[in-house]
């Protein structure tokens, strides 16, 4: 046990948005599985409310700009790679669901076998409102998480 305290003490700069990014998970499963029933192949799914990829990112930024500094080169870093996670969540992940989504109904009209060509997910990406839940979470666990934690 001691060493799990020291090594979180130790790089509580990654350790805190790792817990973050889990927390976000497990509150999405939680709220698809009040929407949708309970099965625990929705632990892993893409999209819907929160981003847990938007509110890790959000907590690393933050954890690092809390711990090292807004000047730091680790900071710029990672910013530039919070632009390109958020960019996929909300633009490009929304174009492979669309794909899904036409190949689909392509299926649906063509004659042929449909148990050959199983139906793809349509929803692989987030809404803007979900990506903005997930950052201000990811922003404001990590300012808890760091205050708590020293």
């Amino acid at each position: 046990m001691e060493y799990l305290n020291s090594f979180i003490s130790d790089y509580k700069i990654f350790t805190i948005p790792i817990a973050v990014g889990a927390f976000t998970q497990a509150l999405k499963y939680i709220i698809f599985s009040l929407k949708h029933g309970w099965d625990i192949s929705y632990a892993m799914t893409h999209g819907h409310m929160p981003s847990a990829h938007t509110a890790f990112i959000a907590s690393l930024v933050t954890s690092i700009g809390y711990y090292i500094g807004t000047t730091s080169g680790a900071f710029a870093v990672s910013v530039a790679l919070a632009v390109i996670i958020v960019d996929d969540a909300v633009r490009l992940r929304v174009y492979t669901g669309d794909q899904g989504r036409y190949l689909n109904m392509l299926i649906r009209q063509l004659p042929v076998d449909e148990k050959k060509f199983p139906r793809l997910k349509e929803r692989v990406g987030h809404k803007l409102s979900e990506v903005v839940i997930g950052g201000i979470l990811g922003f404001l666990l990590t300012i808890f998480l760091a205050i708590l934690l020293g």
